[in-house]
């Protein structure tokens, strides 16, 4: 029999502890390689992973950190061209997934697998997703998708701990699990349990990285963000990396309950789904990077900018991060980042982030301009003929239907 090496998306959730041995039962000659990617999700689930996947049968676990790369070249392009999918939600798993599906190819591609593998659910996104990355980066190599197979008949998570069981692999997963989380640096999402039905509260249980509003302090804190072309680089006085001002900011805004979003979504494969999700430094951040949009973009700029940024989320929630389109959406958004540099003081306070205070070197505002001073320099007069202008084919048009126009 010869041998098939299949590079698994790994997480040691038991999902993809049961798909190790299931590849090897059900794939003629299979050998797993786990690749586990890190890109924030926490020590809790990075602990013990490496064994966790040779227990359960893979012959290699490669642990990549993909933390500065998920934020520089994913996390930051995305937020600069202004992508919010469905007006809410800041893509905080949708972004995850290219660089992911990249860190797995890469190592696919060093040890020698013919084939990638993913834990993802015939029923989500995040199947699209990968396998959307996957054709981009490696078009050559088999994709197996055992939630999608005939031969997959693990349907629940007792099936699966019985099926873990049954074969002596060791596993911290339960049956009283309530919700199906995704973690990395930007945001926690969740879901399942009672959040399945749109008319239940969202359980405060869920919550991981937010207070509730209702325990927020009673008093402000002001976060100062300095940035440069749409980055952040610096907190509080301080020079970070990106994601070092991810990771402060987390628990600087979780503190003061800011964050949360409730949203029932329209899923690509067409069906909808209710997560919740937390994005405390993300909100942030963003509110300051908007903040500052508003002093140095012109109008039709910004607006723009705002057209790009509904499609540029689409994009990234359907898994096309890597399409000549996205990659020229971004070209345009970082052309017109090139002056979102300056700082602005966020205000957090009670589940808000509140942009109080920003300056740019290219900032666009003149106060002179908008007061009722300093007629040398805008004549009010002038805007006069302006709006005659403006509203020359309203006049035209009633003037038509009163007959008064040929």
């Amino acid at each position: 029999m010869s041998t098939k090496r299949i590079a698994l998306a790994y997480s040691g959730g038991l999902d993809t502890s049961c798909i190790v041995p299931w590849l090897k039962e059900n794939i003629p000659g299979a050998e797993v390689v786990c690749v586990v990617g890190d890109v924030g999700q926490g020590s809790d689930e990075l602990a013990g992973v490496d064994k966790k996947a040779k227990d359960s049968g893979a012959v290699e676990c490669h642990i990549v950190d993909l933390k500065k790369e998920f934020v520089d070249e994913f996390v930051m392009p995305t937020m600069i061209a202004g992508a919010k999918y469905e007006g809410r939600y800041l893509l905080g798993t949708a972004i995850a997934r290219p660089v992911l599906a990249r860190g797995q190819v890469i190592v696919a591609k060093q040890t020698g697998c013919t084939a990638l593998a993913h834990g993802c659910t015939g029923k989500g996104n995040d199947q699209v997703r990968f396998e959307s990355a996957y054709a981009a980066l490696a078009p050559e190599l088999e994709v197996i998708a055992p939630w999608r197979m005939d031969q997959w008949k693990l349907s629940g998570r007792i099936a699966m701990l019985d099926y873990l069981k049954a074969r002596n692999v060791p596993t911290t997963a339960s049956a009283t699990k309530i919700y199906s989380r995704d973690r990395n640096l930007w945001h926690i999402s969740h879901e399942g349990g009672t959040i399945e039905d749109p008319w239940n509260a969202p359980p405060e249980d869920a919550y991981m990285l937010t207070v509730p509003v209702s325990q927020a302090p009673n008093t402000h804190t002001d976060v100062t963000l300095v940035f440069e072309k749409g980055r952040p680089v610096a907190l509080n006085g301080k020079k970070l990396e990106a994601w070092q001002i991810i990771t402060e900011l987390n628990d600087i805004a979780g503190k003061h309950g800011v964050g949360r979003v409730d949203l029932v979504e329209n899923r690509r494969v067409g069906m909808k789904s209710r997560g919740l999700y937390e994005t405390p430094g993300g909100t942030t951040i963003v509110e300051g990077l908007r903040a500052l949009e508003e002093l140095v973009l012109d109008r039709e700029t910004l607006h723009y900018r705002e057209h790009l940024g509904l499609t540029f989320a689409e994009l990234v929630y359907d898994g096309r991060w890597f399409t000549p389109l996205r990659e020229s959406l971004w070209a345009c958004a970082a052309k017109m980042s090139e002056r979102i540099t300056g700082e602005v003081v966020v205000r957090l306070f009670k589940g808000h982030a509140t942009a109080v205070q920003r300056k740019s070197p290219y900032s666009l505002y003149a106060e002179k301009m908008v007061s009722f001073e300093g007629e040398d320099v805008y004549s009010q007069k002038d805007a006069g003929g302006f709006i005659r202008l403006l509203s020359l084919p309203e006049r035209i048009r009633a003037l038509k239907e009163r007959g008064s126009a040929k």
